[in-house]
């Protein structure tokens, strides 16, 4: 069994206990927080304190919490979230419609991230501590301090409203039309990106001003390799070995930043879900939001974890 593979069942094995610490963190806070399932399912009826009993009983809402939480555990490995008190349809249903949204805003803005944190970073690591490297350190630090919903109101401000390039909210299906769905989903995916590209570009400016300064670099270069090979083969692929460590992180900014996104584009995706669960008292969907958002950062990380092992030999020789 080579080296990666035992590193690769390992991660997944610590995937099991990590889920299910998730699922008890979130079953409890729900459990003890203010909503109570039964009034909220019967919200605006008015009903009876039996009526009450017999829901909460039929619903084992009265048993102790380890049953509880063991028929819970059972309930989403079959599939099930439980049922909208809102709807009163099937909360896996609601989340498979709004996660491709969110998933679309996530890795649209993921992807302009790391194009703009690539850019900006070798640019001023080529030229550092010359002007195009001060210019892009002074942006990249005004894009870490500013938050994404308050970008968010500035680009439909100045971009939709007063320019009218892009729409101010709403959404398109890119199977109806995928110019629709571009303009749509720029601006969100900006608004989003922004200030992990600035966080990004700090990490890769620094990487890759290490690994221009290693003999060997000065090396290939004195040899006759021209600059850019040996940046575009060497110091690119050591380099951003950190930076990738960090992208896993990012991708949890992405997916909490979304649901202020969402809210501000009226985008119909699992943030804007989440947030009309809490104003209605909908404890159901928030849970399975939560859950659903917990499950695919866990994911994802295991996904950059598997990127880590590729691009970093040293790693995979210490596991042998």
């Amino acid at each position: 069994m080579t080296a990666v593979v035992r590193i690769l069942l390992r991660r997944v094995l610590l995937l099991v206990p990590l889920m299910l610490g998730i699922v008890l963190f979130v079953f409890l806070v729900m459990r003890f927080s203010d909503i109570d399932p039964a009034s909220a399912f019967f919200q605006g009826a008015n009903p009876t304190p039996e009526q009450l009993h017999d829901f909460r009983e039929e619903n084992g809402l009265l048993d102790p919490l380890p049953v509880r939480y063991v028929v819970f555990v059972g309930d989403l490995l079959h599939g099930d979230m439980g049922t909208s008190a809102l709807t009163r349809g099937e909360v896996i249903d609601q989340v498979m419609t709004a996660l491709p949204l969110t998933m679309q805003l996530t890795f649209l803005g993921l992807g302009i991230a790391m194009v703009l944190a690539l850019l900006g970073g070798v640019t001023a690591a080529i030229y550092r501590d010359r002007l195009p490297d001060q210019i892009i350190r002074v942006v990249s630090l005004t894009g870490v301090a500013a938050p994404g919903f308050w970008l968010a109101l500035l680009m439909i401000q100045y971009l939709a409203v007063d320019l009218g390039w892009f729409p101010t909210g709403g959404y398109i299906n890119p199977a109806d039309s995928f110019t629709g769905w571009l303009k749509t989903m720029t601006l969100p995916a900006l608004a989003l990106s922004l200030p992990v590209a600035a966080q990004l570009t700090r990490i890769v400016r620094t990487s890759v001003v290490e690994e221009l300064d290693k003999d060997y670099v000065r090396t290939a270069i004195g040899s006759g390799l021209p600059p850019r090979v040996v940046v575009g083969r060497n110091v690119l692929r050591n380099a951003l070995v950190n930076p990738l460590t960090v992208l896993g992180l990012r991708v949890g900014y992405l997916l909490g930043g979304a649901v202020v996104i969402e809210t501000i584009f009226s985008l119909p995706g699992m943030g804007k879900l989440m947030i009309d669960a809490v104003k209605n008292g909908d404890p159901a969907v928030v849970q399975g939001v939560v859950l659903t958002t917990a499950f695919g950062f866990v994911i994802v990380n295991l996904v950059i974890d598997i990127l880590y092992l590729l691009v970093n030999p040293r790693l995979r020789d210490a596991a042998a």
